[in-house]
């Protein structure tokens, strides 16, 4: 069977925002530090940013509904 390579741009319809890159290294320094489940994240995200969309504080139905939203727009 031949091996299929995708690269992850081949995926997205636009370049990512800045927002969006911060969110993404912030989210990659809590898997690099051990933080696996979605309070601990959530937890992270609050103490190292970025902020929540709009203002206050990032909780775990914020960050599913936010993650949602980026994912439809890719």
């Amino acid at each position: 069977m031949q091996q299929r390579y995708l690269t992850v741009h081949q995926t997205r319809r636009r370049e990512p925002t800045g927002y969006e890159d911060l969110l993404g290294d912030s989210i990659e320094r809590a898997f690099a530090s051990g933080i696996a489940d979605l309070t601990a994240l959530v937890a992270h995200l609050n103490r190292t940013g970025p902020g929540f969309p709009g203002g206050g504080a990032w909780t775990e139905e914020g960050y599913q509904a936010e993650v949602a939203r980026l994912a439809a727009e890719c």
